[in-house]
């Protein structure tokens, strides 16, 4: 069953819920979650305090807007919601493949004006 989860990501808060995979529920059950955050184009990421093995999801090369992953290389926790560095016109490209974890909702343009270093929580809805 997915979570429902809050994000807030400096002054912005994003309605968003993790998906059924193993390693979605593996992080839903360590929230709440605080971090400082890194950008990289229009994506946010931070290293959380969980080893969820790259076996224990899909991983995927490509993403779309709004997708919520995990970077097993890093232990991060990745918000998507534009193009990275490794984008094309076509797609959505994290660093290296990712476990899809979950979805944001609503208006993901404010994300944007979020800066790194930036404080970022996690929290059940």
């Amino acid at each position: 069953m997915p979570t429902p989860i809050r994000i807030v990501a400096g002054d912005v808060e994003i309605a968003a819920e993790l998906n059924d995979t193993s390693c979605a529920q593996m992080i839903a059950g360590v929230l709440p979650i605080k971090a400082s955050a890194g950008t990289w184009g229009e994506e946010i990421y931070f290293s959380i305090d969980l080893d969820c093995p790259a076996d224990t999801g899909e991983m995927q090369p490509t993403v779309e807007l709004g997708d919520l992953g995990y970077w097993p290389p890093g232990s991060a926790f990745c918000m998507f919601f534009g193009m990275t560095p490794m984008s094309t016109e076509a797609e959505i490209r994290p660093a290296s493949p990712v476990i899809v974890i979950g979805r944001m909702a609503g208006d993901l343009e404010a994300l944007k004006s979020v800066s790194s270093g930036a404080t970022v929580s996690i929290e059940k809805a």
